[in-house]
């Protein structure tokens, strides 16, 4: 069993999804998975001549990020965009605390780390700070920011029951995480600007919109579970 498996979840994102595969350091690359929701513009022939395997995940971010962690060998999954925005050089420091049995979850802070100018907007900061306050009133664990780049061990993430399949997958893991007391850490990380193509959640009000309301609907959803 390889110790890592990458996850990105991705959906046209042919101009950056080779840089991102050829940034992880050689010691990351045994497993990579690249989760696609139906590409249209070669990012799945990329990621294939790049080395990485190629999974057929239907629609939704979350569906993506579940299938994709099934799919995975690894006993520790580090999952991460495709846009080329977070930094795969520097994947040891969200994924080398779990697989040392120091932590169960790592998760990249952007608000903590360095970010390029335009790299998020301000409703995106508002979100995660709005989330970790209310986190923090519901389970006493206050996080900063809601980034895709994180690390949990697979036993981990099976226990904690994912059932969001669409952009409220990354609020539930942190939600269910804190809720069961998992040793938890938030590493600064430096966040880029995209290398390529258009956000799907930040690149149109109607994105925007979109995805506040599956992470908001998901909030009170977790928040209405016993724990």
């Amino acid at each position: 069993m390889e110790p890592v498996s990458i996850v990105i979840p991705t959906f046209n994102e042919a101009e950056s999804i080779g840089h991102v595969l050829r940034e992880f350091p050689a010691a990351y690359r045994g497993d990579i998975i690249v989760s696609d929701g139906g590409s249209t513009d070669g990012t799945r022939e990329i990621a294939l001549a790049a080395g990485a395997r190629v999974i057929d995940a239907g629609r939704g971010y979350g569906r993506a990020c579940a299938l994709g962690a099934e799919a995975a060998t690894g006993e520790v999954i580090v999952f991460l965009d495709g846009d080329g925005a977070d930094r795969g050089d520097l994947i040891a420091r969200i994924a080398w605390p779990v697989i040392a049995g120091a932590c169960d979850f790592v998760l990249a802070s952007r608000t903590q780390g360095e970010r390029d100018p335009g790299s998020m907007n301000w409703h995106q900061v508002l979100a995660g700070r709005m989330a970790g306050f209310g986190m923090g009133a519901l389970y006493g664990r206050r996080y900063t920011d809601m980034c895709a780049f994180r690390a949990i061990r697979k036993d981990v993430l099976a226990r904690l029951d994912m059932r969001e399949m669409t952009y409220g997958w990354n609020i539930e893991m942190q939600m269910k995480a804190a809720r069961a007391k998992l040793r938890i850490a938030e590493v600064p990380m430096p966040y880029r600007c995209r290398i390529g193509g258009e956000s799907k959640v930040a690149g149109s009000l109607k994105g925007t919109l979109r995805a506040g309301s599956k992470i908001v609907s998901t909030f009170l959803r977790v928040a209405s579970q016993a724990g």
